[in-house]
């Protein structure tokens, strides 16, 4: 893993009407990018996605930080054969 993959990049993605800022490590970025395309969606439907099950039946209080689901996200999806 290179400094690049290691750098903090921040991006914007729209989860239904609202638009917030999200800061990953680059590697994270490109991951999920992959994993999207392999799905068939982009990036903001993925995160969508993810975060509805982040928050789906659970105390909005409880629940996981975005940036942390989607870290959690792509390790899930490395670990599946």
């Amino acid at each position: 893993m290179s400094a690049a993959d290691a750098r903090i990049r921040k991006r914007s993605v729209t989860i239904g009407r609202h638009r917030t800022s999200i800061s990953l490590e680059a590697a994270f970025w490109d991951e999920l990018q992959a994993i999207a395309e392999r799905r068939g969606l982009s990036l903001n439907a993925l995160v969508a996605d993810i975060d509805r099950e982040r928050l789906q039946g659970r105390d909005l209080r409880d629940a996981t930080n975005l940036s942390s689901a989607l870290r959690l996200h792509v390790l899930e999806a490395l670990k599946r054969p």
